[in-house]
């Protein structure tokens, strides 16, 4: 992931973002189906950008029935509609992700793609941090006997700056954010599909802890509600600016949120709290054992 500045002239520096919070099924026509009104009503609206959340291409926990259905990257209808509708409409659309079968691998990948308004795929990151938990007095939950890791930090190049790329499960693991920041991102996606009882004790600690660590703003596009597969996700999509003030928290809602983003705040922020920059290296010797020195990369 290399080093795109922080904050170029050419940058623009205002964005307007729509957020879409969904329920999505666990099929992909219906999911097409929300897409196409998310993306009239942000053209109608004036919006640049639209986010949506983990799994709005396909939520379906039933693996024998999503092998049936999920297809490879270049067959997959969700991502070939989100390209008509982003090249329609003259949009950029953050997919927030979509499964996708990985050929001789029987687990599939969680993808998401930035779009940009031609219909072009910029970039597609695959979730690296897969939800393998024990939660009290639930089953196990082991997301990685039906996705596979991704591998690869994914910074992708935009008109407003640089983007870092990240999924759910991912907001739990800081360093990731951290060399985001430092390789100049000015906005970090975190789509997602949120337990509910995670969802109602870290939910906004955490993406708000994000925001202010690293003086980025946070776009986190959730899944909200009671799905077809008998799921149900918490919901309380929001978007942080780099101080940690919440500028959109849609709660319940489903539908569509649009707010402005004011990019210079992130340059502003930094200059303020120059975190990035006072960051220095450490010894650290547990057990009294040889020191090792070690690097806040």
């Amino acid at each position: 992931m290399g080093d795109v500045g922080t904050g170029a002239s050419h940058d623009r520096a205002m964005l307007k973002l729509g957020m879409a919070q969904m329920c999505s099924s666990n099929t992909h026509q219906r999911n097409i189906e929300m897409l196409e009104a998310l993306a009239a009503q942000a053209h109608a609206d004036g919006v640049e950008l639209l986010a949506l959340p983990e799994a709005s291409g396909l939520l379906n926990r039933d693996v024998a029935a999503a092998r049936l259905v999920v297809t490879d990257e270049a067959h997959d209808p969700f991502l070939a509609a989100a390209r008509r509708l982003a090249a329609r409409y003259g949009l950029w659309i953050h997919t927030g992700s979509t499964p996708l079968s990985r050929g001789a691998d029987q687990r599939f990948s969680n993808s998401s793609h930035l779009i940009d308004p031609s219909g072009a795929t910029v970039a597609r990151y695959d979730k690296i941090h897969l939800f393998d938990v024990n939660l009290p007095g639930q089953a196990p939950s082991r997301e990685s006997d039906r996705y596979a890791p991704g591998g690869e930090a994914v910074l992708a190049l935009t008109p407003w700056g640089a983007f870092g790329m990240s999924i759910c499960y991912d907001v739990r693991f800081p360093h990731l954010y951290r060399g985001y920041a430092k390789a100049g991102a000015r906005v970090l996606f975190v789509p997602s599909a949120f337990a509910m009882s995670t969802g109602a004790a870290h939910w906004e600690t955490l993406l708000r802890a994000r925001a202010i660590e690293n003086g980025c703003f946070v776009v986190a596009a959730a899944q909200c509600g009671q799905h077809d597969d008998g799921r149900e996700t918490w919901g309380q999509s929001l978007v942080v600016d780099p101080w940690g003030r919440v500028l959109i928290d849609m709660d319940k809602e489903i539908g569509l949120s649009i707010v402005d983003l004011d990019l210079a705040q992130v340059e502003a922020t930094r200059r303020s709290v120059p975190s990035l920059a006072n960051e220095r290296s450490y010894a650290f010797h547990p057990d009294d054992k040889e020191t090792q020195p070690v690097s806040a990369a």
